[in-house]
């Protein structure tokens, strides 16, 4: 079993579409893999509870056979920080509640692939960040840089912080529309300047990886590797 936290240098930058393009890819080359969404905040009321669209989606690309809860056990309405969010529903999120559903995950699956909130240092409380949490549990990050104006100081800040409590695996751009003013060549920067591989970009309007993408292939088989 091995487990890989998605975050992303901001909101919004396209860490559920890369995270569901990983999932596909996993499970293409037959690895049973599960998406988790420990905490979502921006969820709509149904007759089953609150859903929130990110949690749903790798619910989907999780491939079935799975509860919401299971997928995403703290979903609040409102669309903003996740501790803030908690604050005001009148409940405080429990890392040991995410430890244990990600357990859970993890006992029926090879790989679980785990989605932040926002970028590597939101909080959970009022002490902890996601980073935190995940830096307790030494799991291995991809980084998600969404292409748009002031991404290079977002990236290099983000892969700053998360060197100081885990390992970057590899970094993945995602093309955000409108088409950012010379995108390659801020990607070719990027690729300079950040020493984790490179695992590829996400086009527009796509939702797979392309060139590139056989480095988190040569992660997930060298993780594998490692577990046995």
């Amino acid at each position: 079993m091995s487990t890989l936290f998605v975050t992303g240098t901001d909101t919004g930058v396209g860490k559920t579409r890369v995270a569901c393009a990983l999932l596909h890819r996993a499970r293409q080359r037959g690895f049973k893999a599960a998406g988790f969404k420990p905490v979502a905040s921006g969820a709509e009321g149904t007759p089953e509870g609150l859903r929130n669209d990110d949690a749903l989606a790798l619910l989907a690309a999780s491939g079935g056979g799975l509860a919401y809860d299971a997928v995403n056990p703290y979903c609040f309405a409102p669309p903003i920080a996740p501790h803030l969010a908690a604050r005001a529903a009148g409940v405080r999120i429990d890392t040991r509640r995410l430890d244990a559903a990600q357990e859970h995950l993890a006992a029926d699956h090879d790989l679980v692939i785990v989605e932040g909130a926002g970028g590597w240092l939101v909080p959970l409380d009022e002490s902890e960040t996601f980073g935190d949490w995940v830096g307790r549990r030494a799991w291995p990050v991809v980084l998600v840089v969404g292409l748009r104006l002031g991404c290079i100081s977002h990236a290099l800040l983000s892969v700053e912080a998360i060197a100081r409590r885990t390992r970057l695996a590899g970094w993945i751009a995602n093309r955000l529309p409108p088409a950012q003013e010379r995108g390659d060549e801020v990607v070719r920067d990027l690729r300079r300047r950040i020493a984790a591989p490179f695992w590829g970009i996400v086009e527009a309007g796509a939702d797979e990886l392309c060139a590139d993408g056989e480095a988190f292939e040569k992660w997930l088989e060298d993780a594998q590797l490692n577990e046995t």
